[in-house]
């Protein structure tokens, strides 16, 4: 029989079936495309529950009946972009916006509507089972606007890279196998030159570039195809799309680099002489940014996250964008990098942990920090050491998520503290990880009776070459 734990009963504080009101002037908004309802305390208005359109002046509308009805938090679910007019809004009227993730809010069974929504969106936040989403200050949200528009400028550019490479497949130009890359300098001077009328593949191979691998010869042979008159104009459309999106990318960061200047100086990348981090730095690659976007991070944090390994410039303000320069928000580094969803999820029932998976979340951070993770797997670094000791163990996915998870906890520390990270190399690393598999070795034995005794330096080996070479220490009892 299984043991009885009905005497082992926790101590619930406060009364059975009651709970703490925690905000008395509480309100529920149910976010729709085009009419919001809204819902207060029933004792504040006669007509508790009003629907309101979604132009400006009825989000005006709805804000100052909420000022007359005394209200000064509300819950809004976060649905799509519908809530950001709403809250901003809102926060004109100094009412405090609590913007939930919609799992979080379980209606009750039976019957649904907009206006039992809404009351129950209220309910939850006057009783404080709700928790508002991070949001970070309002400079920070302008930075963060433009930067997640050059992100999505970018996109669109990969996929005009994908139409001119399948106008050149369809006509039979294999440019894409003989060099690495379409969009590069030789690529982009072929294809300007096919589109401007030039056909002959002797004439275009002439004018790769003196790095690229592959022969004349062997370019001439792949451009060789037939030049027929509708592909090439799909060919010359995609690559009139690269060339505005590029455009439109060079004006984002204009923009970018506009608005970070007035922001406030906390670092003088001059005087502090930064180093750049790779050769070349002053040739600028493709998809980096127009202007120095190293310098003007450091400036505004008055840290250089890029000597994080793994992290760079783009890493960096991705970070910054997304989360600010004060991170203030979160208590502590394991708030943030729960924040992030780098660390498990413990679910457990019944006294056992069914479950560890990390949360699966749209994080822009996450996904930054585990993309500077998974280019460590051949770093001569600490973390690079650390990042192929978990592959080993739990493989590359849990190995990407445990060294993303360290890469956050580094980050979060250097915003707070203001401390630079200095990387003392792999051997340091492997050396302090053999210093503590020894140690536990030694509690281990000593528990169990035993004392560890390091073996001589020097060992016969035999003639054998089956047989192994002994092990570094022994047990003697």
């Amino acid at each position: 029989m299984g043991k009885d734990n009905t005497k082992k009963k926790r101590k619930v504080k406060g009364s059975a079936g009651q709970l703490e009101i925690v905000h008395p002037n509480a309100c529920g908004i149910d976010i729709g495309s085009r009419t919001h309802y809204v819902a207060v305390r029933p004792d504040r208005d006669e007509e508790s529950v009003r629907s309101f359109g979604c132009l400006t002046p009825d989000l005006h509308e709805m804000g100052r009946w909420l000022k007359e009805c005394q209200v000064d938090t509300v819950a809004v679910e976060s649905t799509g972009v519908y809530w950001v007019p709403v809250a901003q809004v809102l926060e004109r009227y100094g009412i405090e916006v609590n913007v939930v993730d919609g799992s979080h809010v379980k209606n009750f069974s039976g019957r649904k509507t907009d206006v039992q929504d809404c009351e129950w969106i209220r309910q939850l936040h006057r009783f404080g089972l709700l928790r508002g989403g991070f949001r970070p200050k309002e400079q920070i949200r302008v930075l963060r606007s433009y930067w997640r528009q050059r992100a999505e400028l970018v996109k669109c550019c990969s996929r005009s890279i994908l139409h001119m490479q399948k106008a050149l497949e369809q006509m039979n130009l294999q440019l894409h196998k003989v060099i690495s890359d379409i969009s590069g300098v030789t690529g982009l001077r072929i294809i300007r030159a096919i589109v401007a009328g030039e056909h002959d593949p002797v004439k275009l191979a002439q004018m790769k570039h003196r790095l690229v691998k592959s022969g004349t010869e062997t370019i001439a042979k792949a451009l060789t195809g037939e030049y027929r008159s509708e592909h090439l104009f799909t060919l010359k459309q995609a690559l009139e799309t690269y060339d505005f999106y590029q455009r439109q990318i060079e004006e984002c960061d204009k923009k970018t680099q506009q608005y970070l200047s007035t922001l406030e100086s906390k670092a003088d990348p001059e005087e502090l002489k930064l180093k750049p981090r790779k050769k070349n730095k002053h040739r600028r690659r493709k998809n980096e940014p127009y202007f120095d976007l190293r310098a003007e991070t450091y400036r505004i944090t008055g840290v250089d996250l890029t000597l994080i390994n793994g992290i760079d410039a783009k890493t960096a303000y991705t970070i910054i964008s997304e989360i600010g320069i004060d991170v203030s928000a979160f208590p502590s580094e394991r708030r943030f990098a729960s924040w992030c969803a780098l660390c498990p999820n413990n679910r457990i029932t019944g006294g056992k942990v069914r479950s560890t998976r990390t949360r699966r979340v749209q994080n822009r951070v996450a996904h930054a920090l585990r993309l500077a993770a998974q280019s460590l797997h051949s770093s001569n670094t600490a973390l690079g050491a650390y990042y192929r000791r978990m592959r080993g163990r739990l493989g590359p996915s849990k190995a990407i998520t445990a060294t993303a998870h360290k890469l956050a906890v580094l980050v979060y520390r250097m915003l707070k503290h203001g401390e630079d990270y200095v990387d003392k190399g792999a051997q340091y690393y492997e050396e302090r990880y053999k210093e503590r598999a020894l140690k536990n070795l030694r509690r281990r034995a000593t528990v169990l009776g035993f004392s560890l005794v390091p073996l001589p330096e020097t060992q016969p080996v035999s003639q054998n070459t089956n047989v192994h070479k002994p092990p570094l220490t022994g047990l003697v009892s």
